[in-house]
């Protein structure tokens, strides 16, 4: 149920109307969180250019920050004056379809803040503040002097207090899927250079922009260390931004992706640009805790959520990175395309994982232990020609190749209770993915799938778009919105990173948009990568990054390759506790649970939906632990992550007091290590109540995973 309380205090225009714009300082306005703690000052400086400070218990957070849009119809940067605001009080109770609680509270003071030029150029600027951070953005209403904006970039600045340690990857307009690098903002330029070569667009970051990404996580200098995420929410119509690193004066700037031409964004007025976010503390758990940017975006437009159903799987997919003996392709033959070749006339290579008697392997494996679906990868015709670079045709999302017996297995699955998910790999063709769009969904219902696995790996066609310039943030928000039009869930990879819009459209249940675990196949995830995306990447939403692994050298395949995942197996059971998610993957191979049964236990019985989530200590790139209540039962679960050995203490109180519950601990082995014993792991149980405190002996790059359940 919602609960809600709304107030509006609106201001006279002559109470709030700023000085001309002729030299003199205009009369500043000032809002302050529901707590009191967070501190905003709004004011124009003498070139009448707006701008805006923040404060966190009397220290500040970001020094004077400019802001503004400029296109080239208009320059909406310099000789404003304030010419009114309004202010209000905001709060309510909301409850998400899914997610980490059950209940979300949105607690905010707003002001909006009306600019006007001496042209008679009007622009708002809408704050609102929380208890953990600020979000605010740009609203241009209806005017005579524009109605169409060639938008060239924002003013928007963070101009940050001192040279903290920043943790960051380069701003590519392409890829997320980069390591973290730590350190401090003047060193950014330095930092950046081990991308070099990396990706072309990391090859311009080098030329002198120093750009990188959000969601970025700071950590301040200060004795007492302020903690900031900066990211933003809603992203909508626009490009994604990323934050130019003046590595001087420690100010970053926005930096929108364009097209080709350089333009960011093509808009129309009114038009209102997704908020920009702060989020702020002294405890780094309510940085993973802050639900702020979902806050910031609009309440969910599916008025019948009851088809979503969040999910576990296991999939036809890791055995193709394992080693070189498998391929996503049926045919070695490079000439087929897909609806002009004859597939059944090919010569099959036999190394093609998406045959109907291997698919039916996992439809088995996964009835037998409680999993909910299954994904195939490399089911349907042009894999061979990737992209269709030659005749601008992509794959086909309604032909499965010869040896993949579509409805026999879509019965089979059935029969099972068994759902199949379905991969619509685009090769970043998007704009035949488009052309397709309807007849693929129409495919998907009419046999029985309800789930997809979307992929844009390659450059994007069109070739004047980027994977987050504009048209592709609106291509990928129109692929959701027609998902749930036909009711179908999407697990989006290769798009946009996430901005909160999960609230809006529940059916996107979750995005890649980071380095995932497909990289331990591809020289490794290091330990802190899992202990620093929580909070970043995962601030926008949750992420497919398919944890599960129990086999962690790639060399005991014998197919060449001789990579090793950066983990324990009880690091990978916490990590489904740790990189929350309504659809989550036991990525391995089943064999490979097979030999690991006990173990496995923990990830059939792990939840994807929370009542309640707990974030007990956590350090960022270092260590995270947390717990999360069921929201279907009474069992509370934990998961602890490391990135060096040490102990984690978990103090219970979050139980029901006067009751005994069964702690089952999955942890690390005494001489357990991700280099030297990473499959060493121990299992015990005991009772325990709100008192009680556990300790985790957590090996370097290990973890530790435990179910608490009532005792009877």
């Amino acid at each position: 149920m919602m609960k809600r309380i709304w107030m509006m205090k609106a201001a006279t225009a002559a109470m709030l109307m700023a000085t001309a714009a002729t030299g003199a300082q205009a009369q500043g306005l000032t809002l302050s969180s529901p707590d009191g703690q967070l501190i905003l000052n709004v004011d124009v400086d003498e070139a009448g250019t707006p701008f805006y400070t923040l404060d966190y218990k009397g220290t500040p957070v970001m020094e004077k920050s400019r802001l503004g849009l400029y296109g080239q119809e208009a320059s909406l940067t310099e000789g404003f004056t304030i010419t009114g605001s309004q202010t209000s009080t905001f709060d309510e109770t909301w409850e998400p379809v899914w997610g980490e609680f059950a209940e979300i509270r949105d607690h905010h003071n707003e002001l909006a803040v009306n600019f006007a030029d001496a042209k008679g150029q009007l622009m708002t600027v809408r704050f609102r503040l929380f208890d953990d951070g600020l979000g605010f953005r740009y609203e241009l209403p209806a005017q005579d002097n524009i109605n169409y904006l060639a938008l060239l970039g924002e003013n928007t600045e963070f101009n940050l207090t001192g040279d903290h340690t920043m943790f960051y990857i380069p701003g590519d307009y392409d890829t997320d899927e980069f390591l973290f690098t730590e350190g401090p903002v003047s060193g950014v330029g330095e930092g950046l250079k081990k991308y070099q070569g990396v990706h072309t667009e990391s090859q311009r970051v080098l030329d002198g922009e120093n750009t990188i990404q959000t969601p970025l996580l700071i950590k301040t200098a200060d004795k007492t260390p302020l903690y900031i995420n900066i990211h933003e929410a809603a992203l909508l119509n626009y490009p994604a931004m990323l934050l130019d690193t003046d590595t001087a004066t420690h100010t970053l700037s926005s930096h929108l992706v364009p097209d080709k031409l350089g333009i960011r964004a093509y808009l129309q007025l009114p038009f209102a640009t997704p908020w920009r976010t702060v989020i702020v503390s002294d405890d780094p758990t309510e940085i993973l805790a802050s639900q702020l940017i979902l806050n910031l975006n609009e309440p969910s437009k599916i008025e019948d959520t009851s088809w979503i159903k969040p999910m576990k799987f296991i999939g036809v997919w890791w055995e193709m990175f394992t080693g070189r003996q498998k391929t996503w392709a049926y045919s070695d033959d490079f000439r087929a395309r897909p609806g002009e070749t004859d597939y059944s006339q090919l010569k099959p290579n036999g190394r093609h994982p998406a045959n109907t008697e291997n698919v039916k392997r996992y439809i088995d494996f996964a009835a037998e232990h409680g999993i909910d679906g299954v994904l195939v990868e490399g089911w349907n015709q042009g894999w061979e020609d990737w992209g269709g670079y030659r005749k601008n045709r992509s794959f086909l999302f309604t032909e499965p190749y010869p040896d993949f017996d579509l409805p026999y297995l879509r019965d089979y699955a059935k029969e099972k209770g068994v759902k199949l998910i379905m991969h619509h790999e685009t090769a970043a063709n998007a704009m035949d993915y488009e052309r397709q769009l309807d007849d693929a969904f129409r495919f998907m219902k009419d046999n029985g799938y309800d789930a997809v696995k979307t992929g844009y790996v390659g450059a994007i066609i069109p070739r004047s778009e980027h994977h987050t310039s504009q048209w592709m943030v609106d291509h990928v928000q129109h692929v959701i919105e027609k998902a749930a039009e036909y009711q179908i869930m999407v697990d989006s990879h290769e798009a946009p990173r996430p901005t909160g819009l999960i609230r809006t459209y529940p059916n996107w249940l979750a995005q890649e948009s980071a380095r995932g675990g497909e990289f331990e196949s591809m020289g490794g995830n290091p330990p802190s990568h899992t202990a620093i995306l929580p909070f970043t990447r995962l601030k926008g939403g949750p992420m497919d990054y398919t944890p599960g692994l129990f086999e962690t050298r790639l060399a005991t395949y014998g197919e060449g390759k001789t990579d090793q995942a950066m983990t324990t197996i009880a690091r990978q059971l916490a990590l489904y506790l740790t990189m929350p998610s309504p659809i989550q993957m036991a990525a391995d191979l089943p064999q490979n649970y097979e030999r690991f049964p006990d173990a496995f236990q923990f990830i059939k019985d792990v939840p994807v939906e929370w009542r309640d989530s707990k974030y007990i200590e956590a350090e960022p790139a270092r260590y995270i632990t947390v717990a999360r209540q069921d929201k279907n039962s009474e069992d509370w679960y934990i998961g602890a992550i490391t990135d060096g050995a040490r102990q984690a203490t978990v103090p219970l109180t979050f139980l029901p007091k006067g009751r005994e519950y069964v702690a089952t601990i999955y942890a690390d082995a005494s001489d357990a290590d991700w280099e030297t014993n990473p499959q060493a792991y121990e299992i015990k149980t005991v009772k325990v109540n709100s008192k009680s405190k556990l300790k985790l002996n957590l090996a370097r790059g290990g973890g530790a995973a435990v179910r608490l359940t009532p005792a009877k």
